[in-house]
Order: C-alpha cells, then sequence, then structure tokens
C-alpha cells in the first residue's frame, strides 16, 4: 500500500514517528492531525537516498546503486527519494527521524555511514550536516566530530551562536567523554564560478563555511 509517515526529530534524542497507508488523495488529510498527534517512539529509523534524475542526473546515477546496496542490508528501511538539496553531494542520504544529511557516497561508502550511524557514531566524513543547524553551527558539529571521533547524534550541543560579517563563533556542550566546553571559529567565503552540477550546465559560485579554529576546556 502507499504510506505517508510525519517523522519528528526532537533534540532530545526521543524521536517520534507515525505513519498510515491512503489510497484517494483526500484521505491523505490524515497528515494533518498527525502533525498535532504526539507520535510513536522507538520506531526503526527511515533512510533517504536522493536519486531524482529529472532534478540532476549525478541524484540518480550516483544515488540508485547507493540505495540498492542499502535495501540488501536494510530492506523496509531504505527509500529512493525526490530530491533532498545539494546535488553536487550526490550521492545524498537522510538518515531520518535523526535529520543527519551525508552525501558524496558510492554503494560502499553509503552502507558503512549508514551502519555506523545506527549504531549511533556519526563520523566527519561524508557528514554534510544535521537539519535542525543552520550552516555555520553544522561546520562546527563536523569539526568537534573531525577533532575529537566520531560521536553519538546528541553528544554535541548548540548552545550559542554569534556572527560578525563572515565570521561565526559558535558554542557548543558536549558529553563525556568530550570537553564540556568547545568554541569553534567558523568562516564563509564565496568560491570562484564553476558548474556545480551534472544538469546545471552554467557556472555557479556558491557559500562555503569552514571551520578555522577550536577551543575547550
Amino acid at each position: 500500500p502507499r504510506r505517508w509517515a510525519v517523522l519528528r526529530y526532537a533534540g532530545s534524542g526521543a524521536h517520534h514517528q507515525q505513519w498510515g497507508t491512503w489510497t484517494r488523495d483526500e484521505e491523505l488529510a490524515g497528515i494533518v492531525a498527525a502533525l498535532a498527534a504526539p507520535g510513536e517512539p522507538g520506531l526503526p529509523p527511515v533512510v533517504l537516498v536522493c536519486a531524482h534524475g529529472l532534478h540532476d542526473t549525478c541524484c540518480a546515477v550516483r544515488g540508485r546503486p547507493a540505495a540498492r546496496a542499502l535495501s540488501r542490508l536494510y530492506p523496509g528501511l531504505v527509500w529512493e527519494s525526490t530530491h533532498v538539496g545539494g546535488d553536487r553531494f550526490a550521492a545524498n542520504v537522510v538518515v531520518l527521524p535523526d535529520g543527519v544529511y551525508y552525501g558524496g557516497l558510492d554503494a560502499a561508502t553509503a552502507v558503512t555511514m549508514v551502519e555506523e550511524h545506527l549504531r549511533d557514531r556519526v563520523h566527519a566524513g561524508h557528514l554534510r550536516g544535521y537539519t535542525d543547524l543552520v550552516p555555520a553551527q553544522q561546520v562546527a558539529v563536523g569539526a568537534a566530530l573531525q577533532h575529537f571521533g566520531p560521536a553519538g547524534r546528541h553528544a554535541w550541543t548548540v548552545t550559542a551562536t554569534t556572527r560578525l560579517d563572515d565570521q561565526w563563533h559558535v558554542h557548543l556542550t558536549g558529553h563525556p567523554p568530550h570537553p564540556a566546553l568547545l568554541d569553534v571559529e567558523v568562516r564563509s567565503h564565496r568560491t570562484p564560478p564553476r558548474q556545480l552540477t551534472c544538469r546545471g550546465l552554467a557556472r555557479s559560485s556558491t557559500v562555503v563555511y569552514e571551520a578555522t579554529g577550536l577551543r575547550w576546556d
């Protein structure tokens, strides 16, 4: 049957889901009630793999092999999806309700990243970021994972962010064995124009965020 789902991320780690089925379009109105419902915790995760070839060829060419490899390992958990953003990072994988994006994957690395993720070990390699954070905060968490090693989805929490022009100061709190306080300096800059995606033939620039310093107590 065709299914819909409301997948809700909670910063506490108590993620909730609510699922339903539909045969007629009007039955999708059940989603409205689900948005206000508490949902059910403890359900298996959902793994989305962008395979939207009409949006950008790379998403299908790189995404479908990753989806096949993941489906063999996790039957029933993996969905090929439409556009999830960031064509230039194909293949893209999103784990829900955690809200964690991975990119630049192939079949082998997609399996490795998802296996580790389901063990509550988020790696900096191939990590694009967390859906509840803005880009500078995503880079700060990525820098923490890069420096201190893989950690759980909730091992680092953003507690404050300040900005001055193209500089950000992101304050993180860590859970043991990580430092209790971590300050990350982030800088943004625009790249020279280039072809960003397979389908986008026009040359475009993009804003890149980089961690330039870490301090901790």
